[in-house]
């Protein structure tokens, strides 16, 4: 049996499958203690079923998410080694120190670290308060030296720092997007790292022991939860990829859909085009323009859901991007979508009677009636959702992988399917549908997508390799593995064969081999060593993965309204 857990930013959703089939699904309200949720879902799923019988565990969460969109991580200062050229003194709001180290495109070190000026860099550092501290380089994926160097010297002073270097969060080139892959590391691992704490005692107090336990990343591939706790970035959008893989478990193989999944937080978009998640090519964006390194499924998360906060400014009524708490009719303190829609009879939540109270007092000062209220409230969400996915149209048009299937069309041509899951989507799809004209439907298990998608979705592994042909070593960033290259002559085709072979061995050790049947190469870079004027040898970055996908389909088509 598999168990899917997603934690929202409202509600912890459960679902236990056995054979591709949904035998429980279960939803509860967030509590403060994360702990509390996750055994109240997995005592619903688990109810006269025997713990060891749960074989696979896989994990959502918008947490990471939610916790960078509204800006409650961390402060982190940056210890960034930019080299002659580049003028980068400032990086957003970030605390920033620049460090005379440098190192060049082919990895050599054009300019040795000042040991001084890092130690004072540290004292201001402490000056200002932090202790979470990303330390980047220009060229840190070509030689990490420095980087390494300077971690070391931090550790020294203040062992008790949280440090982070850029070419272990972010292993491409592209400077400022490691600094933003490295900085977001950094300020989110203490948060997510009780996340995982959380989840592993709630695993352990319900006895289930020897399930492996997975979570989504934000391309819709799987890590270990262990392993993910040196890299909470990956995690990114893994909610919005769980309700992508949710919905291509419920709907037809093959289907192209656009996917709403509108939450009680935020309401995330997402494409499907003949059956396979639309990938980005540019990864992870946040915000308009904080560009990161993490790979992702082209989604959009927009801070507009069923619990986000309903006002009166002047005559007008406005919605806040925001969360303050459940509905009014859950016993919250504000007016909220939700409310809209029970008044309109949309849907049914909560205690409906405090809906109308609290619309009522809404439209007073403005002459509007309750139903007008609630009229106008969902007008708002539904023109901002709409206006939301058009402009993702417009990106998602520019993909290269859209642009290929739109050729497969052999016409200019958007998918019709809206298919909305979610709390809130059976009372804003419809419309939101008619808005972009599309057809609305709503599958089977509609409001746990999310956990049916984290479920379903295939266990992934993924091996990091470089490998040094100067001093005849290879190392597996994973795991640290380090082993000598037997092969002469080694190439790229060498390095990216070694790195295959590797994930075959990895798989085997954790009894998933079935899943290998094909590697995806998702990066691969090969740059020489220059001394003294001579190549003096190649260093070769593959990182490969097993295909991310989904195991079943466990719908049909769902309701078509």
């Amino acid at each position: 049996m598999y168990i899917g857990i997603d934690v929202g930013g409202t509600s912890t959703d459960a679902v236990l499958l056995s054979s591709g089939r949904v035998q429980k699904t279960a939803k509860v309200y967030n509590t403060p203690n994360l702990m509390t949720s996750l055994l109240q879902a997995l005592d619903s799923v688990l109810t006269g079923v025997s713990a060891t019988e749960v074989k696979r565990v896989v994990l959502s969460t918008t947490m990471i998410t939610n916790l960078i969109a509204e800006q409650k991580y961390h402060p982190v200062a940056l210890l960034l080694m930019p080299g002659p050229g580049c003028k980068l003194y400032k990086f957003r709001d970030a605390d920033v120190h620049i460090l005379k180290g440098a190192i060049d495109y082919r990895g050599r070190e054009i300019r040795p670290l000042d040991e001084q000026e890092v130690l004072q860099a540290i004292k201001e550092v402490e000056s200002k308060g932090y202790s979470k501290v990303a330390v980047v380089g220009k060229f840190s994926t070509r030689n990490n030296i420095h980087e390494i160097k300077v971690a070391e010297i931090i550790k020294s002073q203040k062992p008790h720092w949280q440090v982070d270097m850029g070419h272990v969060a972010g292993g491409q080139l592209n400077f400022p997007r490691r600094i933003a892959t490295t900085m977001l590391n950094c300020a989110t691992k203490e948060k997510y790292s009780y996340f995982v704490q959380s989840v592993k005692e709630a695993l352990n107090k319900r006895n289930i022991v020897n399930a492996q336990v997975f979570i989504l990343k934000a391309d819709g591939g799987t890590m270990t939860l262990d392993s993910s706790e040196q890299s909470p970035v990956e995690t990114i959008f893994s909610g919005p990829a769980a309700s992508t893989l949710g919905v291509q478990a419920l709907t037809p193989a093959g289907e192209t859909s656009l996917v709403v999944d509108i939450g009680g937080t935020t309401t995330d978009l997402a494409l499907i085009l003949s059956g396979q998640p639309l990938l980005s090519s540019k990864g992870v964006t946040l915000g308009d323009d904080l560009l990161t390194q993490v790979r992702a499924l082209a989604v959009k998360s927009v801070p507009i859901g069923g619990d986000s906060v309903v006002d009166q400014v002047g005559q007008e009524l406005i919605i806040y991007s925001e969360r303050m708490g459940p509905p009014y009719c859950l016993g919250g303190s504000f007016p909220t979508p939700s409310d809209a829609l029970n008044v309109m009879g949309l849907t049914k939540l909560g205690d409906i009677e405090r809906s109308w109270q609290v619309m009522e007092a809404l439209g007073e000062s403005i002459n509007m009636s309750a139903l007008e209220v609630a009229r106008k409230v969902i007008n708002l969400v539904v023109d901002t959702i709409a206006i939301e996915i058009e402009n993702m149209f417009l990106e998602w048009e520019q993909e290269p992988a859209y642009r290929i299937w739109e050729v497969m069309q052999k016409r200019r041509v958007r998918p019709k399917n809206v298919v909305g899951v979610g709390g809130a989507a059976a009372g804003f799809v419809p419309q939101i549908a008619i808005r972009v004209g599309g057809m609305p439907v709503l599958p089977l298990y509609t409001s746990s997508a999310n956990a049916i998608g984290a479920a379903v979705a295939k266990p992934t592994l993924q091996i990091t390799l470089r490998a040094d042909t100067e001093q005849n070593k290879f190392s597996v960033e994973e795991d640290g593995y380090q082993g000598s290259i037997n092969e002469q002559p080694f190439g790229s085709e060498q390095a990216l064969n070694l790195a295959k072979s590797l994930l075959v061995k990895r798989s085997e050790k954790m009894n998933i081999s079935d899943e290998v049947k094909d590697i995806e190469v998702t990066r691969r870079d090969v740059f020489n060593i220059v001394r003294n004027m001579v190549t003096t040898g190649r260093i070769y970055d593959v990182c490969v993965q097993t295909p991310r996908g989904i195991q079943w389909h466990v719908g049909a088509g769902g309701k078509l309204l």
